[in-house]
């Protein structure tokens, strides 16, 4: 599978802030959620709203919220561990919901109005009003509207007065599991990226364009692409054996750092740091996507910049054996 930053649809999809203003509304087939990772689950989702937009002449519609509910709700009440981690920033979600054929992509912020907007007036405004929907796919759990007020019930009553249909998914399994986003978060807490791959349908990644940083790793032997994360992202932090898509034909093998960097920087910020072996081209200002394939260690702070260099090289050397194994 291509997971190259190419490999997006070549149909990009419109991506609207809010509603599309009113000469841009098509009826549409929509889903509705927060899609963080857009795993298997949403993939059978949006593979249904694809074929159902086809059958019927509607254009494939997403609408999802930023930031998610849970992190507004975590910020509100000033309880920042409420709030989830993100398998996925906003770009490689965006990304991910055009390679499911999604042709509208609706990002509603989610704020004081949105928290306490009530059901009846979130399916007037937003669904019928401003995304002129013909066909709704929701979880059999969807809950919407001031104090979760609203639920498939209300929908389906309005679905027959208004002409529109609805229809409820269950949850989607893997092997006999339940595939949910919090599944994936676990997964890639803890490094089993096996498991978080099986879940997504694909090997987690991370993309963003290379930034200028401090040089440090040049001075230890070990340049590095810096790519910067949210510090709502990311689901994982650590030393990782990668391998980089977006610098040459195909992609290249590397070791990265994943995190808040403690021995060099007291920011907090978090920063995904990349040496990729044997290279030597310009990089500065290119999207490249990072693919995760082991975990080597948790992030550590060291007594000095001797003993990071040794951490470096030993994580460096882990890492070329695995492209590499030595021949016994």
């Amino acid at each position: 599978m291509n997971t190259s930053p190419s490999s997006a649809s070549p149909s990009a999809p419109r991506i609207f802030r809010g509603l599309p203003p009113p000469e841009l509304r098509r009826p549409c087939a929509l889903a509705i959620g927060n899609f963080d990772g857009v795993h298997r689950g949403h993939q059978a989702i949006l593979a249904r709203v694809r074929q159902v937009a086809e059958e019927r002449g509607l254009v494939p519609t997403v609408m999802t919220f930023e930031p998610h509910p849970r992190e507004f709700f975590a910020e509100l009440h000033k309880r920042p561990e409420l709030a989830p981690t993100r398998i996925a920033g906003l770009r490689d979600q965006l990304c991910a919901l055009a390679r499911c054929g999604m042709q509208h992509v609706v990002v509603e912020r989610f704020n004081e109005r949105m928290a306490a907007m009530p059901a009846q007036e979130f399916i007037d405004r937003l669904l019928l009003e401003g995304l002129q929907v013909r066909w709704l796919l929701v979880g059999d759990d969807f809950r919407f509207g001031a104090h979760r007020t609203g639920d498939i019930a209300l929908l389906r009553v309005n679905a027959a007065r208004h002409g529109f249909d609805v229809e409820s998914m269950g949850s989607v399994t893997h092997q006999g599991q339940r595939i949910s986003s919090s599944a994936i978060r676990t997964a890639l807490a803890v490094g089993d990226l096996d498991r978080a791959a099986e879940l997504l349908g694909h090997p987690y990644s991370v993309s963003g364009h290379v930034i200028h940083g401090q040089k440090l790793g040049r001075t230890l032997g070990f340049p590095t692409l810096n790519l910067r994360v949210s510090r709502r992202c990311p689901a994982l932090s650590g030393i990782f054996v990668v391998q980089v898509h977006g610098l040459a034909a195909r992609p290249l093998p590397a070791v990265a750092s994943l995190g808040v960097r403690p021995t060099v920087d007291d920011s907090g910020r978090v920063l995904l740091e990349v040496h990729v072996f044997d290279f030597s081209g310009e990089a500065y200002g290119k999207l490249v996507q990072v693919e995760f394939l082991k975990k080597l260690r948790d992030e550590e702070k060291f007594v000095d910049l001797p003993t990071l260099k040794a951490a470096i090289e030993d994580d460096a050397r882990q890492a070329r054996n695995y492209f590499c194994p030595p021949t016994r």
